[in-house]
């Protein structure tokens, strides 16, 4: 996408200084790769509660909800990483379970997770969830059938956090969080030219877009590869044209 000018493939300056003194965070899939590095971010931020949780078959999430509850009392931030993906093959070819273990992750364990912990982000002063999507909700690879159709969907749903909770001070967005050469990633021949980002970048970019509220964003999709502070200018635009949410062009 070209909405933005600049691209980086590692982080930089303007995002990396982030501060989170008072803020209270959850992030899923933080075991490594994507989910560890923003753990990592966050804590250089000065984040003082950080619970970092990783994905499993019977991930206990009302139990996990309850022991956040009880020691943090409230939650300002939830990112929503963790995620998988189906073995790359076409449609008459697949397997069921596969193909739809992938949405079980990807889309009903992100619904599971805000559910959840929705009670305990409106209690908090952020209020903010990040969905982390995919640019592969934007294009059609054949082969990843369910992998972007599950990122598709989160697009929406992100959108549908802002319209139920936003009246309420809610804050959701949708982030893509580049091309990271993870395990997950590096399982899939067909990305491995394209794996060229930093975890690094992703972790440093949604710690910085988190530290203060920006409503003006809330339910759209962002990109941690496009350059922040060009971004901050397009803030007009991006409102009064409805940009960087899913429309049908008609």
């Amino acid at each position: 996408m070209d909405f933005i000018s600049t691209h980086h493939h590692d982080t930089y300056p303007f995002i990396a200084h982030s501060t989170h003194h008072n803020h209270k965070v959850l992030i899923t899939g933080a075991s490594r790769g994507i989910g560890l590095a923003t753990a990592h971010s966050f804590a250089r931020a000065g984040a003082p509660s950080i619970a970092i949780a990783a994905r499993g078959p019977s991930t206990p999430i009302a139990a996990a909800a309850e022991q956040v509850a009880t020691q943090f009392g409230h939650l300002d931030i939830l990112i929503n990483n963790a995620g998988t993906s189906e073995t790359w093959v076409p449609i008459a070819e697949s397997d069921p379970a596969d193909w739809w273990g992938c949405w079980e992750v990807n889309v009903k364990g992100v619904y599971l997770v805000m559910r959840a912990f929705i009670p305990l982000l409106r209690k908090g002063t952020q209020k903010t969830i990040v969905n982390v999507s995919s640019i592969g909700a934007l294009l059609v690879r054949p082969g990843a059938s369910a992998y972007q159709t599950g990122k598709f969907a989160l697009l929406r749903l992100t959108e549908f956090v802002m319209i139920e909770y936003g009246g309420e001070g809610m804050l959701a967005y949708a982030i893509h969080p580049g091309g990271v050469p993870t395990e997950l990633a590096m399982g899939i021949k067909a990305l491995h030219g394209l794996l060229t980002d930093t975890a690094e970048l992703a972790g440093d970019a949604m710690s910085w877009l988190t530290q203060e509220r920006r409503e003006w964003l809330g339910g759209r999709y962002v990109s941690v590869t496009w350059d922040m502070e060009e971004l901050l200018k397009k803030r007009e635009e991006i409102v009064r044209e409805d940009k960087l949410k899913m429309r049908l062009a008609v």
